[in-house]
């Protein structure tokens, strides 16, 4: 089968966020599967260039029509680690793509709208012809609108995957002059772009939902979440309508890089056989963060400082951790001023440490080393760092919502097997919620470590790599290529 990913972020060349590493790694995933998968992205000018290899010209002449005007377009084409992608190259005034970021423009739905617009010429004008176009997040929900009213004569079949909800290309209707598609009212339905919410703009994650032939989210409990709950922002009305077409399917895991047999960012290697060598990881861990060599666990957090992530939890959590003889690691990828205060008013303590900034070497580190981490998030569709935390032997204690019910079961509580359960859920994003999940885990990391350990243990038997969610994948495209 022949597929083509359309997104705006692949990992490492352009990463900000989850997206980057599912663009990856479901890509090689597919291809180590025996199908043929190439990448379209927008070549910007603050992309990573030395993690593209044989960049060259792959497409001179692309002319996307645009506005007024015809957009003169390079497509470049390098090998990303192995992945085929070809990145698109506007020629114009706007400068869509060199602007030093990857978002965060006043017209960025005018950016991603011409970037969806000119992928489809260059498939078309390129003759090529995939069996699938599967498309990423509001960047791309134009494109399958694009494809059924004006690129009809391709045959390619749509799957489009919402990564998160909270963004969906609000906009207003000078995008349809511009890519040609003019009819106002016509796109302005309520059964087409029309938003649910907000009269005279359209939602482009709306319009890839409609005119897709088959969307996902990224885990089967956040499906239901943005269905029934207000974590469809606004949209559950349009999923409950093309719910036939709407399913969840769990992020996969890249093992080649989250695997402590083979980290080549920790000093110490490795398994299930062999898990003294996580506590020599432990004891560097304390080494390059200054902490006190004490019989003491470590709880870490790993990720974004936000209101998504439950940054007030993650705060408590670290004064819980201190009050009751751990120590709190903490490694941000972004600046918050609490936690700047915080991290001031914390200077001293030798059992607390937090790093604001991200540093992967020191990331691999911490799931290496640390004994628990904590996911405290208000929302999390699918989420990596209890999967990443699973296969290091590291405890995850999770707020019970999306992805992490879908991969986290509670050691006392769920209904799974017991030798099947591999961490701690609390359900309440308050206080006394959180609490009680870590005194659970710290409880039977001092009384009981002959059992903890085996948590441990179950937790890294588990298998979240995308084998098993490529194939889902597989058999989602293969359904769509067969209905009429």
């Amino acid at each position: 089968m022949y597929i083509v990913m359309i997104a705006s972020e692949c990992a490492p060349v352009s990463k900000v966020g989850s997206l980057a590493d599912v663009i990856y790694g479901l890509s090689r995933e597919l291809e180590k599967q025996g199908n043929l998968v190439d990448i379209i992205l927008p070549k910007y000018d603050c992309m990573c260039y030395d993690q593209i290899w044989e960049l060259e010209i792959a497409y001179q002449d692309l002319w996307v029509p645009w506005d007024k005007r015809i957009i003169h377009s390079t497509v470049w084409f390098g090998f990303v680690h192995g992945r085929k992608c070809f990145f698109i190259d506007p020629h114009s005034d706007d400068n869509f793509f060199n602007r030093k970021r990857y978002y965060g423009c006043t017209d960025d739905a005018m950016r991603f709208a011409f970037f969806s617009k000119a992928s489809l010429e260059f498939l078309l004008q390129a003759n090529k012809q995939p069996d699938i176009i599967h498309c990423h997040d509001w960047q791309t929900g134009l494109l399958p609108v694009l494809r059924y009213e004006m690129y009809n004569t391709m045959s390619s079949r749509i799957c489009y995957t919402i990564h998160n909800f909270r963004y969906q290309g609000i906009t207003g209707t000078d995008i349809l002059s511009a890519t040609h598609l003019d009819r106002f009212e016509y796109f302005h339905h309520s059964d087409r772009l029309g938003d649910n919410v907000h009269p005279n703009v359209l939602n482009l994650v709306k319009g890839g939902i409609v005119y897709s032939n088959f969307v996902t989210t990224v885990s089967p409990k956040h499906a239901w979440e943005v269905r029934h709950t207000e974590l469809g922002h606004g949209l559950g009305d349009t999923l409950h309508i093309h719910h036939d077409k709407f399913s969840g399917i769990l992020n996969g895991l890249d093992y080649e890089i989250w695997n402590p047999e083979i980290d080549t960012l920790i000093p110490h290697h490795y398994n299930i056989e062999t898990l003294e060598n996580k506590y020599a990881n432990k004891d560097v861990l304390r080494e390059r963060l200054l902490l006190r060599k004490d019989f003491k666990p470590i709880i870490a957090y790993v990720g974004r400082l936000d209101d998504q992530k439950g940054v007030h939890l993650i705060r408590h959590a670290v004064f819980y951790a201190l009050h009751n003889g751990a120590q709190f690691v903490l490694l941000a990828s972004n600046t918050n001023d609490e936690f700047l205060h915080l991290k001031h008013e914390l200077n001293d303590n030798e059992d607390c440490h937090l790093e604001i900034g991200f540093n992967e070497k020191l990331a691999h580190l911490i799931y290496a080393g640390a004994d628990m981490i904590i996911t405290p998030s208000m929302y999390e569709p699918c989420g990596m760092a209890q999967m990443i935390a699973l296969r290091y032997g590291t405890v995850p204690i999770v707020r019970g919502i999306g992805g992490l019910a879908d991969t986290i079961f509670d050691r006392d509580f769920s209904d799974k097997p017991f030798n099947a359960r591999n961490g701690y859920i609390f359900h309440e994003a308050d206080y006394i919620g959180i609490e009680s999940a870590m005194q659970r885990a710290l409880g039977l990391w001092v009384n009981y470590p002959e059992h903890f350990r085996k948590l441990i243990i179950q937790g890294m038997q588990y298998n979240y790599s995308w084998h098993h969610s490529g194939q889902d994948y597989l058999d989602i495209y293969k359904h769509i290529t067969q209905v009429l």
